[in-house]
């Protein structure tokens, strides 16, 4: 895989779920075994060159999400590298007890990457926005959940999980043009997060697309004298507690992520700040556990409060 300034411009034009389908053409020169599985999605995925290229390492399954699974799983115990992606709401929650019974359960190693999740399909309703996934998936055993912050980083999870003996969930979040956090290669590592900015009175941990906004939100602080560290947890599970315990000396901790604030990024933090002593006070900034009306993406991101200007309010 090729990382330069100008493939990382290229990948932020596109947005992440397109960057996904460049990756997975590029991945399929070096590993013979690939295949990747879509459900009617090979357009939406950014898939079509691929699918052209290798028709040998591609199949589409339809409007059925849980047959994917279970295909991937058979694929997997023939030992091919299995990828399978659709939507999130349907990667994750249509055939949820597949997953839990052909990956965590039987031990079926598959990569799984959820096109779309968060807020952006909000035109379309809550049927394709997804604010659920990482709760869901997260009490499955086993399962590894990466939400990289912007088109780079979406390059390397795709990477890892892959090549990876562990089964892993990929949140792809954002749009197009979406905003470039590394603007240049760097050493990701599953588990580890990333600080992104220093500071000592709050630190934002933060997740996805919306890191961006983060990062924004702390410029804003920083003009009212209060400074802000920023993390970019792009691993969700396993969570870095390392980072946890390194914030304790903060004022507030604050948990940012385009999901429900119930069982994702915020959940996993403060489940393991109960087993801390004289831990800070968290404050949880995301989808407040309902179905709002749908509209456009920017429209969403305002009234759910993941603004830069509503973060840092």
């Amino acid at each position: 895989m090729i990382i330069n300034e100008r493939n990382i411009k290229m990948w932020s034009t596109i947005g992440q779920r397109a960057t996904f389908g460049v990756a997975a053409l590029e991945l399929a020169k070096e590993l013979e075994n690939l295949m990747v599985l879509t459900c009617d999605v090979s357009t939406s995925a950014g898939l079509d060159r691929y699918r052209k290229t290798y028709p040998n390492k591609y199949l589409d399954i339809g409007i059925a999400e849980q047959n994917m699974i279970g295909i991937a799983a058979g694929l997997a115990s023939e030992n091919y590298d299995v990828v399978t992606t659709t939507f999130a709401p349907f990667q994750t929650m249509r055939c949820c007890e597949q997953i839990k019974v052909n990956v965590g359960y039987m031990k079926k190693k598959i990569s799984m990457v959820g096109i779309a999740s968060g807020l952006v399909l909000g035109n379309l309703g809550y049927t394709h926005c997804c604010i659920e996934d990482i709760g869901v998936l997260r009490s499955i055993p086993g399962m590894t959940i990466l939400s990289p912050a912007d088109c780079l980083e979406a390059v390397k999870a795709i990477e890892y999980s892959i090549k990876s003996k562990q089964s892993t969930y990929i949140r792809l979040t954002g749009s197009s043009n979406a905003p470039i956090i590394y603007n240049q290669d760097y050493d990701f590592k599953v588990g580890k997060s990333v600080i992104l900015n220093e500071g000592e009175d709050v630190t934002i941990f933060c997740t996805g697309a919306i890191v961006s906004n983060c990062l924004k939100a702390a410029k804003i602080l920083e003009s009212k004298s209060i400074s802000c560290k920023v993390i970019n947890m792009h691993t969700i599970k396993p969570i870095d507690t390392q980072a946890i315990e390194e914030s304790l000396g903060s004022k507030i901790i604050v948990s940012v992520e385009e999901h429900n604030i119930i069982g994702g990024l915020g959940s996993a933090i403060s489940e393991f700040k109960s087993t801390l002593l004289n831990s800070p006070k968290q404050l949880f900034i995301g989808v407040n556990d309902n179905y709002s009306k749908g509209g456009n993406y920017e429209f969403l991101l305002e009234k759910h409060g993941l603004t830069a200007d509503k973060i840092s309010e």
